[in-house]
């Protein structure tokens, strides 16, 4: 079975629901299967550092995991428009995998999740996706024929699916969200099949 890749990292929770449930949508396509990973928060602290197994919830994602992929879903937070520090840590670290060009050719999509409704979702996913066009990997979006697109009164773009948590970050996904999220997992799983074959 090809494998994609779900990538993320969460603060609050809300990013890795997103994750489960692209995860999900992959693997509502046959022959394909999600392999959901993380990245360790960051410090300012030099001296700080995290154990090498999460606590809790899937491991820490190694290059490995890029260059073994069918796929990648890559999933982050809004921090000031932009993904967060740690997963912009672990992209800036794969200058290895660019020169080899081993994303070259795979799909990729992005997702996000924000405070507040104009927190900079499409600005996040727009910078989520520099990294992989420099990787030479071929971005997907969410066409309107989703048609949640045109519904929703929370979290949702062409670009990815996003999220609207709240000031407190504690909302709850809405369905349209939700659907988005399987919808993005099932168009990078299908798309990679094609690819495949």
């Amino acid at each position: 079975m090809a494998e994609i890749l779900v990538l993320y990292y969460s603060r609050h929770g809300a990013t890795a629901e997103m994750a489960r449930l692209v995860a999900r949508g992959v693997e509502q396509v046959p022959g394909m299967q999600a392999r959901l990973r993380t990245v360790p928060a960051v410090s300012a602290v030099c001296e700080a550092t995290e154990d090498s197994i999460p606590a809790e919830g899937p491991p820490y994602a190694s290059h490995d995991d890029l260059r073994e992929c069918a796929g990648l879903a890559l999933g982050s937070p809004t921090r000031f428009g932009n993904m967060a520090a740690a997963l912009k840590h672990f992209l800036d670290g794969t200058g290895g995998l660019w020169l080899q060009g081993a994303l070259i050719g795979k799909p990729a999509a992005v997702f996000t999740s924000t405070s507040s409704m104009h927190g900079g979702q499409e600005s996040t996913l727009l910078s989520m996706m520099l990294p992989l066009l420099h990787h030479g990997m071929l971005v997907l979006g969410l066409p309107y024929s989703e048609t949640e697109l045109l519904h929703t009164d929370a979290g949702g773009t062409p670009y990815g699916p996003s999220h609207l948590a709240g000031p407190d970050s504690d909302r709850p996904l809405t369905e349209a969200e939700r659907s988005l999220c399987r919808a993005l997992g099932r168009r990078l799983a299908e798309t990679a099949a094609r690819l495949a074959n």
